[in-house]
């Protein structure tokens, strides 16, 4: 064939592909997102930015450090680009109602207290007269002149540290408050019988020797301990009590907070992503400036901080890392691990409850709690190895309702038309009712415990959190109805359209205030930086007149959770393959006719066909991409999908990653 008729076919080929591909929608210009470095600044936001050591010779990334000369090229960068460094003074000023804060404005930090603050940072901050917090650690400072200073249970030279006499030289500059960083709580400590060492600030240790956790009034007392004795202090060097916390590895606390916010401190520094609102200083994040930046890596992650992050979802069973075989069961952690940081996921929804039956009902969790057995104290492990390892965030995946609690609490009935009799639906979960005080506190104080015990990112509420247009028909719910100005009878409450949606409404709103009170437990423990993400079903998003059947809507939920999770499987709502794009676009569509819907909604596809019993119940890698390309073509950032068989590589690591990882295609 000649080479001309070769082109020429090559050229058809490429054209006929490329037709074939979906090409976006046209916006004009007007309406084409912003990107991170063209979005005006938010009015009352604040950047931290997070230093630690800097070092000429070799930067140690034991410690973070930075080169001087980076330093100095990364504070030109933000003077030049018209960054502003304020105070906490400006901070607080804004807060309660006083000049605001400065477009761009920036809040410098170093953690730590190394000697290198006073030799290299001071004169470049008077150089710049730029304000900045120091941080140092009480009990590394207190450390004799002659002795190593216990680094997190490393020795280093006593040198490399600041002295009392100099953090009451610095502080007396004008340019640099002092913050607390703990006394001695910046270290870890046993976290679970599996051995993790987590940071002491904000993790209730394990005695492995008593085979017990330390009880939260045990945590408290150490920490308001420790909160003491720094605070003092830092008030015999510098004459005054600090109002700002640092959170060692910036992992926060919610019982800590607490203590911290009931001795006198008015902010609480994380190293979360994002920008600092003055509503939120409680829980104030930080850009980290780690492997020693040069300019320009520096300059692409500041203005990345403005750009919304979307996240990318493996939801993943705990019952297939559990092995009675503690060595399988380590090796099914490696695998996960392993799995989850090739696949360039930045999310994991873990399982925290055990269903090997499949059957919805928990019988028993994966953390130690007060109601339930413990089928392995294995999540804590698990997740905190995915956090660390893979650098993923972990959400606890866990039931609203369906735990097999004491057969005498009351559960979800549902109503017979034909009998007049309620009854448990047995082709539905098999659900406590929401609507008794009794069930509520039980359940709560199982939210508690995950939140004591398990160091998580967020919580994703299970799909169980439903009722039908039959339930609850349980006695309590009916007074419950009744108090609130509903019939007090099912056959009034369905008597007529009016009446039926009214009640609909209620239960969805119940159901989301009950989800909040658990969301209150969990985040007064673990801290206000836990978000919230629910499984919503498919079928009340694409037609809202089905929120009687299910007592869930799409808005409600949008207003209610950091995250939407709907229910993205098109073979479970009964489509064809053939059918499931369109059906995807037409769930896409329903979202982004929301302003900003799309940026708070992840979508969960499925990754096995439950219609199916055989091999080939589990989908084709190929076919998981494509519908993630789909999502992505019609708007969509952020997805994932469940399940996820990670010790037989369904679905294909290499088909999927490429379209789900951020690395690889955003």
């Amino acid at each position: 064939m000649p080479a001309m008729t070769r082109c020429i076919l090559l050229l058809g080929v490429l054209l006929l592909t490329a037709c074939a591909q979906q090409a976006p929608a046209f916006a004009p210009p007007s309406e084409r997102p912003l990107a991170a470095n063209e979005k005006p600044w938010p009015k009352n936001h604040v950047l931290g930015i997070a230093y630690h050591d800097v070092e000429d010779r070799d930067p140690d990334q034991t410690v973070v450090a930075v080169r001087t000369e980076r330093l100095i090229e990364q504070l030109a960068w933000l003077r030049e680009n018209h960054y502003q460094a304020v105070t906490v003074d400006q901070i607080m000023a804004a807060r309660n109602g006083g000049p605001e804060l400065p477009p761009k404005a920036i809040l410098l930090s170093f953690d730590d207290g190394y000697s290198s603050f006073y030799t290299r940072v001071m004169p470049v901050l008077r150089a710049y007269h730029w304000p900045a917090l120091l941080a140092p650690v009480g009990s590394w400072v207190d450390t004799p002149l002659q002795q190593p200073v216990d680094f997190a249970g490393t020795p280093r030279q006593r040198s490399d540290f600041l002295t009392w006499a100099q953090v009451r030289e610095i502080s007396r500059s004008g340019l640099v408050e002092i913050a607390a960083h703990t006394d001695a709580n910046h270290k870890g400590v046993l976290a679970n019988p599996q051995g993790n060492l987590q940071p002491a600030a904000a993790t209730r240790r394990y005695d492995a020797v008593a085979k017990r956790y330390e009880t939260e009034a045990e945590f408290e007392r150490r920490l308001r301990s420790d909160v003491a004795a720094i605070s003092a202090k830092i008030r015999a060097a510098t004459g005054y009590a600090p109002r700002v916390w640092v959170w060692p590895y910036g992992a926060a606390d919610g019982t800590a907070l607490r203590v911290v916010g009931e001795q006198g401190y008015q902010m609480a520094l994380t190293l979360d992503d994002g920008l600092d609102s003055l509503d939120n200083l409680m829980s104030s994040p930080r850009f980290l400036v780690a492997s020693d930046p040069d300019g320009e890596h520096f300059a692409n992650s500041i203005v990345a901080v403005q750009s919304d992050s979307p996240m990318r979802v493996v939801h993943v069973d705990l019952d297939n890392v559990y092995d009675p075989d503690p060595a399988q069961q380590d090796i099914n952690l490696g695998k996960l691990i392993q799995r989850m940081a090739d696949m360039g996921a930045n999310t994991v929804f873990l399982q925290a409850f055990a269903d090997p039956k499949g059957d919805g009902l928990v019988h028993s969790l994966y953390f130690p709690n007060r109601h339930l057995p413990v089928r392995a104290d294995i999540f804590d492990r698990v997740a905190w190895q995915l956090r660390t390892r893979a650098n993923v965030k972990v959400f606890a995946w866990m039931p609203v309702l369906s735990f097999d609690l004491d057969p005498a609490l009351p559960r979800v009935t549902r109503w017979d038309p034909a009998t007049g009799k309620a009854s448990v639906d047995p082709e539905q979960y098999r659900r406590l009712s929401p609507f008794d005080p009794n069930v509520r506190r039980i359940i709560g104080e199982i939210y508690e415990d995950v939140a004591r015990l398990t160091s998580v990112d967020g919580i994703l509420y299970h799909d169980d959190a439903l009722l039908s247009d039959f339930e609850d028909a349980s006695p309590r719910a009916l007074q419950v109805y009744a108090a609130n100005g509903l019939p007090g009878s099912m056959a009034a409450l369905r008597g007529d359209p009016e009446t039926m949606q009214r009640w609909s409404r209620f239960k969805s709103r119940y159901l989301i205030d009950f989800t909040h009170e658990l969301t209150a437990r969990v985040r007064a423990i673990r801290g206000p930086q836990v978000q919230t993400a629910r499984n919503l079903f498919a079928e009340p998003m694409l037609n809202p007149s089905s929120e009687a059947w299910f007592a869930q809507n799409l808005d409600d939920f949008l207003g209610a959770y950091d995250w939407t999770a709907p229910m993205a499987m098109p073979l479970m709502e009964g489509k064809t393959r053939e059918q499931s794009g369109a059906w995807l676009e037409a769930l896409v569509a329903t979202v982004k006719s929301r302003p900003g819907a799309l940026d708070r909604t992840v979508f969960e596809l499925q990754a096995r066909d439950w219609t199916r019993q055989d091999a080939a119940a589990a989908l084709d890698g190929k076919q998981l991409a494509d519908w993630m390309g789909r999502l992505k073509r019609q708007g969509a950032s952020s997805f994932g999908y469940y399940p996820d068989n990670f010790l037989e590589n369904q679905p294909d690591l290499k088909t999927v990653r490429p379209a789900l990882s951020n690395k690889w295609n955003p």
